[in-house]
């Protein structure tokens, strides 16, 4: 199983050690959260500068909130980070769910499913060195991988869902072991309903904090103000995993259910949560 860590978003000037102490240790990945209306490093920039200062480790979003952006200045973005990097970007996308963000970006909300649909065939259509239009010619540079990063899809509704297996590579299953299965398999049939070869590749996030009392506690208050605008921020922290057992435990179900990659997040700033994390595996 590969184990990743989901870096935290409140100060973006402590990720470098973050990502050093993870790229010399056994994780697999950095992910990063997206918001646009919130106190966070803005994700592409901040994973830039940590694959500049790794070598080994994928750079992940976690969620990239796609409808937000322009679609081709995104295509471009993440194909020099992927060619940059040798093909180590992973692009985790979602459609997001705050009006502010949306406000701010001048998308209505209504309207960023069907957009990210248009924008993937956009995408794709760029990595692939096509013509952006009849009267426009292709936008580099090309990535490293032939068609684009690899594409993950984030999300719980059914059309979520059939998207994966429709125009992406793979699930990221924000979910706890005890439901994220149906998920898991709803992906899958999906992915035989559209022909597609091979497995999904399937990645699963827990929110997780090791320490002293003072780290969990920082690490607690600062995940319920990411999600306090969802009304069910008590019950999501309460979900933290705290010690070795119940960290241990989370990865053993998700192996069990068919996990290609845990995610481990991390809210509270102290980058000493790495190696401990570390010693736990």
């Amino acid at each position: 199983m590969n184990v990743g860590i989901g870096l935290p978003i409140g100060d973006p000037a402590t990720l470098l050690d973050w990502a050093r102490r993870a790229d010399a240790g056994p994780f697999s990945t950095l992910g990063l959260l997206d918001r646009l209306v919130f106190d966070n490093p803005e994700p592409l920039i901040a994973l830039a500068v940590l694959a500049g200062a790794t070598s080994r480790v994928r750079v992940q979003t976690e969620v990239l909130l796609a409808p937000l952006r322009d679609t081709a200045l995104l295509a471009k973005q993440a194909a020099t980070l992927d060619r940059m990097t040798g093909g180590r970007l992973v692009l985790g996308l979602g459609i997001g769910g705050r009006e502010d963000d949306h406000q701010v970006a001048g998308v209505p909300v209504s309207a960023r499913g069907r957009r990210l649909d248009e924008q993937l065939t956009v995408l794709r259509r760029i990595w692939a060195g096509e013509p952006y239009g009849d009267e426009v010619g292709p936008i580099g540079p090309a990535p490293a991988r032939t068609g684009g990063p690899e594409v993950l899809f984030g999300g719980f509704k059914p059309v979520a869902l059939e998207r994966v297996a429709r125009c992406g590579d793979g699930f990221l299953a924000a979910a706890p072991p005890s439901w994220a299965g149906g998920l898991f398999d709803t992906v899958r049939t999906f992915w035989k309903e559209y022909g597609r070869d091979g497995e999904p590749r399937i990645v699963a996030q827990v929110n997780a904090a090791l320490g002293p009392q003072d780290v969990v506690d920082d690490a607690r208050a600062r995940m319920h103000a990411y999600y306090t605008f969802t009304g069910m921020a008590d019950r999501m922290v309460a979900g933290m995993l705290t010690t070795p057992g119940e960290i241990r435990d989370a990865i053993a179900a998700f192996t069990d259910l068919g996990a290609d990659e845990v995610m481990l997040y991390c809210y509270g700033l102290d980058p000493a949560q790495v190696d401990r994390l570390a010693d736990v595996l």
